[in-house]
């Protein structure tokens, strides 16, 4: 199962990595014309991701590429918001900081005794490398009516890369005169269609929304998963 994981990275070309750390910021942050329409149309993704709080709920949340705390407007205050961020430069200012709990690089950093009523996702899981060992984790890290919340752009399909072609991949085209295709093959290791096969495995209910007509058509999808596998969890990850 997975035999394709880990992923390797398709290395950049020299005049993308010298253009990298700018770009990177640049899209989080919504800097250029094409990201931020693309931030306007991604409020969608941020918007799924929270609606299960509710008024007078606290809960405690993990959130997965925490990038620069930008789904952090979406939450109401929490009993507990924790981050996994390897890139501190993207939050290391921001206001929003404060709200931040505790701060890791990587989900191998927390221990599996704690526990979270929500660990939350946004357009992250189409750049993890060994995706199925990090979702694994989330099932132990998950109280036993906790969910997984994650959006993901709708990555392997022709609508999706439509979209980027024609705003983002289109300004990135005529600022630097590069092929913006190759930053996204580097970037998106995982498609839609692998993500949802790795969440399945994992997680005995996987709801799923898309803003677009249907998984085939859409820009983005969002997975509500419950019922974590804590025995196929275990296993996976070769844990007694």
């Amino acid at each position: 199962m997975f035999k394709d994981f880990p992923k390797e990275r398709t290395p950049l070309p020299k005049k993308f990595q010298e253009i990298y750390a700018e770009q990177y910021k640049e899209n989080r942050d919504g800097d250029s014309t094409a990201s931020g329409l693309a931030q306007k149309m991604e409020s969608w993704l941020h918007k799924k991701v929270a609606n299960d709080i509710t008024p007078g709920s606290n809960p405690k949340t993990l959130e997965i590429g925490a990038g620069t705390l930008n789904q952090l407007p979406h939450e109401p205050n929490s009993k507990q918001y924790d981050i996994i961020e390897p890139f501190t430069s993207l939050f290391e200012n921001s206001p929003l900081l404060k709200r931040v709990d505790s701060v890791y690089k990587d989900i191998d950093e927390i221990d599996l005794s704690s526990e979270y009523d929500r660990i939350t996702s946004i357009a992250v899981f189409e750049h993890i490398t060994d995706l199925p060992k990090v979702v694994a984790k989330t099932c132990l890290l998950l109280n036993e009516k906790g969910s997984l919340r994650t959006s993901i752009p709708n990555e392997g399909t022709f609508l999706w890369t439509l979209g980027w072609k024609m705003t983002t991949g289109l300004e990135f085209k005529l600022k630097h005169k590069l092929d913006y295709g190759i930053l996204m093959k580097h970037e998106h290791v995982n498609t839609a269609k692998e993500i949802e096969e790795v969440l399945n495995y994992f997680y005995g209910e996987n709801k799923c929304s898309c803003f677009g007509l249907g998984k085939s058509v859409a820009l983005y999808r969002f997975y509500e998963s419950t019922k974590p596998n804590i025995e196929r969890a275990k296993e996976y990850l070769k844990i007694s």
